[in-house]
């Protein structure tokens, strides 16, 4: 069945367009000419892609997938999730957000993730060799993207040599290296490993103005969190951990111009020091993004078309004829006040009407 939007204002990378039709059929976005057999009437509404966030956690599985498409995200970068059948279980999921996946993250023997309750000894890596090995089994598990957690130094973390070395085999292999870095030290390891994706933003201090410049050197991206960040800092303060130090260093990933993708978090994972919402959570991001000097254009291509192209989601992300039917309808102008995407009229998943 072939479904018209209609007089409804599209979000582009620059702004608003006029009123216009968006037709798809199924679940693939048709030239606005065509003919329709439902119609939607979009007058006073803006139809955006489908949200992506660039950072979560299935842990409940399809309860988890629910929420996200309630509000309005229709794809989650799932950062680690384990065994291997229940990543492919919730990848063929309908009528909730679709998932991509890292599996499950290569972790230093003494950090907090190897301690979190039931972390597989699989994602456990102390060296170079055991590195190499840890990339085959993601492949064979069908990793989207390789996810390592830094840290400063051993014997919490990974040491370098090690870090280099997953960074290197997922490169054979044509996949992505997302690093989990939340302190400036961390960071300094991603950055020297030659990580394609940062994600968090350092709570101990602001990121230094030589590290920031190697960042837009090798064009590393940040999925700073700063949702996950906010709440993170509130809890550790007497650690010395402060929000401002993470907000000022996206600050200053947007002033030298490091793309900046929008991600939460978000996870019901026991042990965690935080639990951002799924769904809702990205847009408070949103808000948290605008505060560290995003324009409201700037976070929806962050949540859109910049997350779809940085991990090569080539069907999704923008909406022009041949892509897929994920839509979001919401009232209000977003591109001039962004907490107008909770005004959710409508969420379609490849062209199935959800909300």
């Amino acid at each position: 069945m072939t479904t018209a939007i209609e007089d409804v204002r599209l979000c582009t990378g620059s702004g608003l367009g006029e009123p216009r039709r968006v037709v798809f059929d199924g679940a693939t976005l048709l030239a606005d000419s065509a003919a329709a057999d439902e119609v939607v009437d979009g007058a006073g509404a803006v139809v955006l892609p489908g949200l992506i966030d660039a950072h979560m956690h299935m842990v409940l599985g399809r309860v988890d997938l629910e929420n996200l498409v309630y509000w309005g995200v229709t794809t989650g970068l799932d950062m680690a999730a384990w065994p291997a059948e229940f990543v492919n279980a919730m990848r063929h999921e309908k009528g909730v957000a679709q998932i991509v996946s890292a599996t499950i993250p290569a972790v230093g023997p003494g950090g907090n993730h190897a301690k979190m309750p039931g972390f597989p000894a699989d994602g456990i890596v102390t060296t170079p060799q055991q590195a190499r090995a840890f990339v085959e089994r993601r492949v064979a598990d069908g990793a989207d993207y390789i996810k390592i957690v830094t840290e400063a130094a051993p014997p919490a973390g990974m040491d370098q040599p090690t870090v280099n070395a997953i960074v290197a085999a997922a490169h054979e292999h044509g996949l992505l290296v997302v690093a989990h870095s939340v302190t400036t030290g961390a960071f300094r390891v991603a950055i020297e490993a030659g990580v394609d994706v940062s994600t968090h933003a350092p709570l101990d201090a602001v990121l230094d103005d030589e590290s920031v410049a190697r960042m837009r050197e090798t064009g590393m991206v940040s999925t700073p969190t700063l949702t996950m960040m906010e709440g993170t800092a509130e809890l550790f303060a007497a650690r010395g951990l402060r929000y401002e130090n993470a907000r000022d260093s996206v600050t200053k990933f947007h002033e030298a111009g490091i793309r900046i993708l929008a991600g939460t978090d978000a996870n019901s994972a026991p042990g965690a020091p935080f639990g951002p919402e799924h769904g809702e959570s990205l847009h408070h991001e949103f808000e948290l993004l605008i505060q560290a000097g995003l324009s409201p254009v700037e976070v929806l291509a962050a949540a859109t078309s910049l997350s779809a192209d940085t991990f090569s989601l080539k069907d999704r992300g923008v909406i022009e004829p041949g892509r897929r039917a994920d839509l979001v309808l919401v009232g209000g102008d977003p591109t001039s006040d962004v907490t107008a995407t909770r005004n959710i009229r409508g969420v379609w998943i490849g062209g199935e009407r959800i909300r």
